[in-house]
């Protein structure tokens, strides 16, 4: 890839992540497709980013987990949903002065909710389950009578 093009997608890809960052804390930023796009950009242009920012310790699990299909952890999708309505309500109640503002920003808070609804919800994997305590047993051991 020619460098300029190259360079450009770094710049995209790090304007991306920090907006991505950046709407972690403010609800109505949306953080994963920012972040989906720094990787896009990432992957295309630096292999060092691109690792970088799937390997973070703060959003690199979440961003693969998403990537893949496998889902959003419980947890995650409560404090999300959790600090929407906060600061949606806030702003509604306290902030916001005409009655269409508070219906959009109302809606999109709804909106928001369907999507996270909707993606899979990432459970942790358990402990294998026993059918039976014969099931503990040493088949060795059984064979022995």
């Amino acid at each position: 890839m020619r460098s300029v093009g190259r360079w450009s997608l770094v710049a995209v890809g790090t304007l991306a992540m920090t907006l991505g960052v950046i709407g972690i804390f403010v609800p109505i930023l949306p953080t994963t497709p920012f972040l989906l796009l720094a990787a896009f950009c990432y992957a295309r242009s630096s292999e060092r980013f691109y690792r970088w920012l799937l390997t973070n310790r703060w959003f690199g699990s979440y961003l693969r987990n998403y990537r893949e299909g496998r889902g959003m952890a419980l947890r995650d999708k409560l404090l999300t949903l959790t600090a929407l309505w906060l600061a949606i309500g806030t702003s509604v109640a306290f902030a916001i002065p005409s009655p269409w503002g508070k219906a959009a920003l109302t809606l999109i808070a709804l909106a928001v909710t369907v999507h996270l609804a909707r993606i899979k919800t990432l459970r942790s994997p358990a402990a294998p389950r026993v059918e039976s305590p014969a099931a503990l047993a040493d088949p060795v051991a059984l064979d022995q009578d």
